[in-house]
């Protein structure tokens, strides 16, 4: 891809946006486009089509979304599911109206059924019910593939989706009440430590399997995206690797150097009982994450201590 072409980053100030922008920017890319929510509210469908015709981007990634925990997710089901459902068509159609030659949508692995096979497959997209604590994300994550995958269908568009696992990594949201569990995590232990290593309470029981991925590795996996073609319109982007909650806490504990108790709270619920993508689609293309877990936690901590806390 010719390195001077006009690419938009929506959601450039966001976790993976401005991963995206470091990476590309990194790599040569000298005509990168954003604009923060204050300057261009994306749920205004008159003022996205007013920034593509006055902007013409060649190429647009939308990583711009609403986005949290479980506990945001069940607290506010209309705004996670109707906000991200106004950026998402809004962007969409204005990159389809105005000529936008590669279209990159970034979703979540929260779009697959809460029981599917391990490891996950694109293909079981729309096999069974979804976990009913981040439902409405999900419906408009899938709302949106529907979309990209309608537009590669009828109009032969150059529009490609990619399912992230769950992302950490500087920028990351800490905020206990919305944040996602590795850096609720990460705030938990760090404030205990602070408190004479009081015992730290964590939701559920703790035997939930994850998949973790730094934002970095996402931002190559679309640096990879733009440079190559690729026949599919869905790929999972995920590390191949899993782990208990249990035995992500027990790192986290000792990366922190918290000392005390981990107390789990058995009332709050576990959500999927696992949740690992298959990433072989991607990686049979030639890509593949590469950040280990632990280097990468030591990574972030080091980050929200200097940053955060």
């Amino acid at each position: 891809m010719d390195r001077n072409k006009k690419i938009y980053i929506a959601g450039h100030k966001g976790m993976a946006g401005s991963a995206i922008w470091r990476k590309l920017s990194g790599v040569g890319y000298t005509n990168l486009l954003g604009r923060t929510s204050g300057e261009l509210n994306l749920r205004d469908s008159l003022a996205v089509n007013r920034f593509f015709e006055e902007e013409s981007p060649e190429v647009v990634i939308l990583a711009a979304a609403k986005v949290g925990g479980i506990w945001a997710n069940n607290e506010f089901p209309y705004e996670f599911l109707m906000h991200n459902l106004q950026i998402q068509n809004n962007v969409i159609d204005a990159a389809h109206s105005y000529g936008v030659k590669k279209f990159i949508f970034l979703g979540s692995s929260c779009i697959y059924p809460k029981h599917s096979p391990q490891p996950i497959k694109e293909e079981y997209l729309l096999t069974g019910e979804l976990e009913p604590t981040n439902q409405w994300y999900a419906l408009a994550k899938i709302a949106g593939i529907k979309a990209c995958q309608a537009l590669r269908r009828q109009y032969q568009k150059d529009f490609v989706c990619l399912m992230p696992t769950n992302l950490y990594g500087p920028g990351d949201n800490f905020d206990l009440q919305t944040s996602h569990v590795l850096p609720a995590m990460i705030r938990k232990f760090q404030e205990a430590k602070n408190q004479d290593h009081a015992p730290v309470k964590l939701w559920g029981t703790g035997s939930p399997r994850r998949e973790f991925m730094h934002v970095d590795d996402l931002a190559s996996a679309v640096l990879f995206s733009l440079e190559h073609k690729l026949e599919e319109s869905i790929y999972n982007v995920g590390t191949g690797k899993d782990l208990r909650i249990a035995e992500l806490a027990a790192l986290i504990q000792q990366i922190t150097g918290h000392q005390g108790e981990i107390i789990w709270d058995h009332s709050n619920p576990d959500g999927t009982p696992r949740k690992l993508l298959d990433v072989q689609k991607l990686k049979n293309k030639g890509w593949q994450a590469e950040i280990d877990l632990e280097e990468g936690i030591k990574q972030i901590y080091k980050w929200y201590q200097e940053s955060v806390g």
